[in-house]
């Protein structure tokens, strides 16, 4: 928490970490003065503008919409890594957002996934617009990303801040996406981030596992196999996973997830047959392609037949 730069000393830190600024008129007495408070201020928070056109988006951030006045932003981020200045103070950027996300900023630690819009963003951050068409198809110059990193270590070294004081507007609002597009790594912008200032990199989030396969061939024959008892070799390993989801699916006691596909592991696939609207022959316990799938999706395993 911090009260914000005056526009002079906002200038100042911008052009001492080596950002290329462009003054657009009279940007430091551009904003929403009497529409809401400006800070104190708890972050900086980066969006992309859905437009091409460096002077176009240069227009379009400083002036606005009819629907939403300007300016929205205080800097706007170019493809060329230039970052034009058209405003400063209260600026229509972040919107109403999650407060856990705004507890998290002041913590200075990863964000929680947002799913409220109750507080003031435009109030608590220092905002950028990049320009990009937001469509996850239009790149990020090596440029572009650069400026983003120079500007957010700018703000953060001023405050005395971490790289955690930054954060993407799809972290603030429900239902946001920016920024996005290829060349737009977050989390390699926070380590570079905190490289320059000389602080421990925020911790990557674990890789996301692979998730099993299940070839619904080997499963159907070991189905049809019935093993005479536990003990018994399994003849195919893709059945524990099968029973895995039956237990959590709560069709199958865990004693007989032992990846032997007899007797009671068929109820419990039968059971889930019938689950899904099956009757009669084709609620057997045998799997079949839809059924299988069904259970994947739901219980994490990729199905292939």
């Amino acid at each position: 928490m911090a009260t914000p730069m005056t526009a002079s000393q906002f200038l100042t830190a911008l052009k001492a970490e080596g950002v290329t600024v462009v003054e657009v008129g009279d940007w430091e007495h551009h904003n929403r003065e009497g529409h809401g408070p400006w800070g104190p201020v708890n972050g900086v928070m980066i969006h992309h503008t859905v437009t091409r056109g460096t002077e176009n988006t240069v227009r379009i951030v400083r002036d606005g919409y009819a629907s939403l006045p300007g300016p929205l932003c205080h800097g706007m981020i170019a493809k060329d890594g230039r970052v034009h200045l058209v405003g400063y103070g209260r600026a229509n950027h972040a919107g109403l957002g999650d407060p856990d996300v705004l507890a998290a900023v002041i913590a200075e630690t990863k964000p929680p996934a947002d799913n409220e819009a109750t507080v003031d963003g435009n109030r608590h951050f220092y905002g950028f617009e990049c320009e990009n068409m937001g469509d996850g198809k239009d790149p990020w110059p090596p440029e572009q990303i650069d400026a983003i990193v120079r500007v957010i270590t700018a703000i953060c070294r001023h405050h005395g801040w971490t790289a955690r004081s930054a954060l993407r507007h799809l972290d603030w609002q429900p239902g946001k996406v920016d920024p996005r597009g290829p060349g737009m790594q977050w989390d390699d912008i926070l380590a570079t981030v905190s490289a320059r200032l000389g602080t421990k990199p925020p911790a990557r989030p674990a890789p996301t596992p692979a998730k099993p396969v299940v070839d619904l061939s080997q499963l159907v024959a070991a189905a049809k196999s019935n093993p005479a008892a536990k003990g018994t070799p399994v003849t195919y390993s893709g059945v524990k996973v099968v029973e895995a989801a039956l237990v959590n699916a709560g069709y199958l006691s865990k004693t007989y997830s032992d990846g032997h596909y007899g007797k009671a592991t068929v109820e419990a696939y039968a059971k889930w047959q019938r689950h899904l609207g099956y009757t009669g022959p084709d609620a057997d316990g045998i799997p079949g392609k839809t059924s299988l799938i069904r259970l994947g999706d739901k219980y994490g395993f990729t199905v292939v037949a």
